[in-house]
């Protein structure tokens, strides 16, 4: 018998410690897919291809592997080099898995059967790959619908599906894109649950972060305790990005972390540390930040700074809900920055003035959040139909300029940064300079840069955040020694309830 994630009732998960995700998840997403196309394109057919095993330049080795997304979407499936089809007339769904040779099992285990494979993912049909053409062949649907998209965030082309025999069907490339694309943005209760768990599995870890950092680690030891929280916690093998661990300078650096700055500067006391981590669930993603001071307490320019950015958050979150631009609330949450960062002497002049000259770049250049999924920055966020991106700075960056919707899952993450190019380039500029206070922007030279990102969901009435760190000054300094334990209790698989 094949055993892997899921059990013989055909739950995935990874153990009784962490949460079941049932492939009903994935039947319903199918079913709202098949409603909307039904509406466009009746007599056809979707086809999708899943990931592959992608090697490491010219070794045997394999990069670890991640599932295609759309076709995780659809099928729930974790194995590579699968596809499946989707009938819009009927709604039945086939998966197709690859026929390994015999040799497979001595390297990679034994050979799950068809029949377990179709007890596993709960679909209608199951063949092999090779069977693909023949069976699109018996549907006789008058449309083959492949998916082709432009990422509006990676400016990637998607994964289109390719197999022999392709030629030989009548292929419309253009309308299924645009739909998944937008119910991937609108969260099933089903995915709600699953994401409400990684952003717990996540927050709890962040927490743990928190406690443990001191002057004398290093960064990426800080890192790599998020990391094994995560997995031996919740079972998150994997993040839902590269870890940002900026202490000092480095957190005002957006994206540090990479290969040329791999977490590894010493933390020393009086730093802030701008953590930004995300654990990932069988591919559903958690993305939060937390600035929090090394030694657990902040200075007044610290302080000053971070209420600001702290401000901007609680903002948006009171005025966003269903039916309201998330460019205005970008643009909000740019405007209670520069209301504080003037209240504490470091602008000066017309708030109005300020906003038309497009300040707040200087100080956060990029967007206040993006829509979450199955991709940190998940799709859907410029479609046809929607509003376009708009090119004036720090809009330009704005992942997407939708309304929002109910069951949406969006980032809010106002953050002020002192970077040194920009703080120059803006210094040279009157329509900029002007509103600067140059004696008080030098005690901020080397400041770094605070952060404060949130995970939230769209409810009928407003937002509600799913995150669960400390977040005012008192909270974070109380947290950090040792206070306050029951306010957020153990992760436990009980707060969880994914209908079976």
């Amino acid at each position: 018998m094949y055993e892997d994630q899921f059990d013989i009732a055909g739950k995935l998960s990874m153990g009784p410690h962490t949460l079941d995700i049932p492939p009903l998840l994935y039947e319903m997403n199918r079913k709202r897919l098949v409603t909307e196309l039904q509406k466009i394109q009746e007599d056809s057919a979707v086809v999708l291809q899943g990931g592959s095993n992608e090697p490491i330049y010219d070794t045997d080795g394999s990069y670890i592997f991640k599932q295609e997304s759309y076709f995780l979407w659809s099928f729930g499936v974790i194995e590579p080099d699968c596809y499946g089809l989707i009938d819009v007339v009927s709604g039945d769904s086939y998966l197709f898995v690859p026929q390994y040779p015999v040799e497979y099992a001595v390297w990679n285990g034994p050979l799950p059967t068809l029949e377990e494979f179709k007890k596993k993912y709960k679909v209608n049909y199951i063949n092999y790959v090779d069977h693909l053409s023949q069976t699109i062949k018996e549907l006789n649907r008058s449309v083959l619908l492949t998916l082709s998209g432009i990422n509006s965030d990676s400016l990637l082309k998607t994964k289109e599906a390719n197999f022999e025999g392709l030629n030989k069907f009548n292929v419309e490339k253009n309308i299924l894109y645009p739909i998944i694309s937008n119910l991937r943005a609108i969260k099933t209760n089903y995915e709600i649950e699953v994401m409400k768990y990684v952003i717990d599995i996540s927050s709890a870890a962040h927490r743990h972060v928190m406690r443990i950092a001191r002057a004398g680690l290093y960064e990426y030891q800080c890192e790599s305790e998020f990391l094994h929280y995560c997995y031996q916690h919740g079972g998150c093998r994997n993040t839902s990005y590269q870890s940002i661990c900026g202490s000092g300078v480095n957190s005002a650096i957006i994206h540090y972390g990479h290969a040329g700055h791999p977490n590894n500067s010493l933390l020393k006391n009086g730093m802030l540390c701008l953590f930004d981590m995300g654990a990932n669930y069988f591919g559903y993603s958690a993305d939060i930040t937390v600035t929090f001071p090394v030694g657990g307490k902040f200075s007044a320019d610290q302080r000053f700074i971070y209420e600001a950015v702290l401000m901007a958050n609680t903002s948006v979150f009171r005025a966003a809900k269903p039916g309201v631009s998330w460019v205005a609330m970008h643009l909000l949450a740019n405007r209670v920055l520069l209301e504080q960062l003037k209240k504490g002497g470091l602008l000066q002049g017309s708030i109005d003035e300020m906003v038309d000259a497009n300040l707040a770049a200087v100080f956060q250049p990029h967007g206040i959040g993006h829509l979450l999924g199955l991709d940190v920055h998940d799709v859907g966020g410029y479609l046809e139909g929607h509003p376009e991106r708009l090119p004036t700075p720090g809009l330009k960056n704005l992942r997407t300029a939708r309304k929002l919707e109910q069951n949406m899952i969006i980032t809010i993450e106002p953050g002020c940064y002192f970077i040194d190019p920009i703080l120059d380039k803006a210094l040279k500029d009157f329509n900029l300079s002007r509103f600067i206070v140059p004696n008080t922007l030098k005690r901020f030279r080397g400041f770094g840069g605070v952060r404060i990102e949130d995970d939230a969901l769209v409810t009928e009435n407003g937002m509600v955040s799913l995150t669960k760190v400390p977040r005012t000054v008192e909270e974070i300094e109380d947290w950090m020694a040792g206070k306050n334990d029951h306010k957020y209790g153990p992760v436990s698989i009980s707060d969880f309830s994914i209908e079976r």
